[in-house]
């Protein structure tokens, strides 16, 4: 579809009129081929695989275009096309700032209306790679069983559909789209490709690998063994804070570039990528950009997961209820500052680093980005769906029963726990985004003494909580005492080794 340009919109022909201070494509952006499709083409995707993407790009050319695809509204793409793809990553630290104009995305396809130009784009010939940033709930992964949520009301829907519609299916999720794309390749004999997850999820490749295979499973045998034996799904790590874009930011960056850029976004300058080199079809030299290949990226990700987004967590949930609104706020109180810093003291001894990772180096470079106020990372944003994180996130890290040697933990899952609740320090309420909400709203309702086990079975982590009664009664305690002093207190208290 050839893109329209409202006036004064960000396009190629209005390049050459920005300020001399933001980086520009130095590629052929009209010239350039599709080599990966991307399921998830949000803020995160743009703020971290496209700008690596851009790098390479910009270093040798190749045919790596990205053809991205939104799952849940069209917005995005209202957003990308009119401007040819093209927007501007601005990467903010204090007082430093650097723009940089982003080409790599050449369009984007919205469900429904693009469904099987979507299935059609998995199964092209030039398509080698298919990333995706879905969230953890995009995968319906079921942890307990580690397969496929088969009762899943849409995995459902798009198992009838694929079955029923085999030439013009109507999926709802990344993995119907997938395998619907990859019958049509094995159909078309165009060969294998690699399907590479950008999620925070553990084993985020292998998950992917299980519920594709899954899936496909139960449509043809046939099928889920052609992908078993012709695509590769490597584990990958991705790091970067990008928060959700304001309007006032759009508005200060438009005035200072002088065009309407609808579909910027802002990042911290630092940015990781670990990737296992499992590309069976090949792959982009993302090195340039600083990415990381590895054999094995399992270690790298447990510091990630528990360090970085367990943090990440404890932050939103606690600064939540105190009425925190911002990360660098959480962080500047000294009393959430020192809880963090434990927070990362109990975790450390549960990670089996390499030799050459500095981990505490680490910890200390993760204090110095949470407190970045040009940021202004919303503690909301990041409490969004903590069913489908608290696990990997805090769970995994508590290897005993012994709740004393995890007391921050145990507070982290009494600040979920009391998040639950709907109800700040100060009275104030407020709505809550997670997949199982009602069902855990409900639970934190109907047993208010002691909801954590509860809340764990409702999730699937029965057996997790029966095997640590300590720490689950532990969690409970420090949930009342939430609920009567406030979670700043209840934090306080802790530390100071009174609880």
């Amino acid at each position: 579809m050839r893109p329209t340009h409202p006036a004064n919109r960000l396009r190629p022909s209005l390049l050459s009129t920005l300020p001399t201070t933001v980086a520009l494509p130095t590629y052929d952006h009209a010239q350039l081929k599709t080599g990966i499709v991307h399921l998830g083409v949000g803020a995160f995707h743009r703020g971290h695989q496209a700008w690596y993407t851009e790098a390479v790009l910009n270093a040798k050319g190749g045919a790596w275009g990205i053809l991205g695809v939104s799952l849940r509204s069209d917005q995005v793409q209202q957003q990308l096309r009119p401007q040819s793809g093209l927007y501007t990553l601005v990467q903010r630290h204090g007082a430093s700032v650097t723009r940089q104009i982003i080409g790599a995305i050449q369009d984007v396809l919205s469900v429904p209306a693009d469904n099987d130009l979507i299935i059609e784009a998995i199964a092209a010939t030039d398509t080698h790679i298919v990333s995706l940033t879905i969230t953890e709930k995009g995968y319906c992964y079921d942890q307990a069983n580690h397969s496929l949520a088969e009762n899943h009301p849409d995995i459902v829907f798009d198992l009838q559909q694929v079955t029923d519609e085999p030439l013009t299916p109507r999926p709802r999720t990344a993995i119907g789209f997938i395998v619907a794309g990859l019958r049509r390749r094995r159909l078309a004999a165009h060969g294998g490709l690699t399907l590479l997850s950008c999620d925070n999820l553990p084993g985020n490749g292998s998950i992917l690998k299980t519920v594709v295979l899954d899936f496909a499973r139960h449509l043809d045998p046939e099928l889920s063994h052609w992908i078993l034996t012709h695509l590769s799904f490597p584990n990958s790590v991705v790091d970067r804070m990008v928060p959700a874009t304001t309007a006032s930011d759009l508005a200060e960056l438009n005035q200072d570039l002088g065009v309407n850029d609808q579909a910027a976004v802002f990042t911290e300058t630092f940015s990781q990528w670990i990737i296992e080199d499992q590309f069976c079809a090949g792959r982009p030299e993302w090195e340039l950009g600083g990415a990381v290949f590895v054999d094995n990226a399992t270690p790298f990700e447990q510091a990630k997961l528990r360090l970085l987004n367990g943090s990440h967590s404890l932050i939103a949930y606690l600064g939540q209820l105190s009425g925190y609104p911002y990360v660098h706020q959480v962080i500047n109180d000294e009393v959430f500052a020192e809880l963090v810093d434990r927070y990362m003291s109990e975790v450390c001894p549960s990670l089996q680093m390499p030799a050459e990772f500095n981990l505490p180096n680490y910890r200390r470079q993760l204090l110095d980005r949470f407190a970045n106020s040009a940021l202004n990372h919303r503690t909301a944003q990041i409490a969004e769906d903590g069913s489908q994180k608290i696990r990997q996130r805090w769970l995994e890290t508590v290897l005993a029963d012994n709740p004393k040697d995890f007391k921050i933990h145990a507070l982290a899952l009494a600040g979920w726990a009391g998040f639950l609740r709907q109800v700040r320090d100060d009275g104030e309420h407020y709505d809550i985004i997670d997949p199982a909400a009602d069902g855990l709203t409900e639970v934190v309702r109907d047993h208010q003494d002691a909801p954590i086990s509860k809340l764990l079975s409702h999730i699937g982590l029965n057996e997790w909580a029966a095997q640590r009664p300590n720490f689950v009664a532990l969690a409970d305690q420090y949930f009342r005492l939430i609920q009567t002093q406030g979670s700043r207190a209840t934090a306080s208290a802790v530390l100071a080794g009174d609880l």
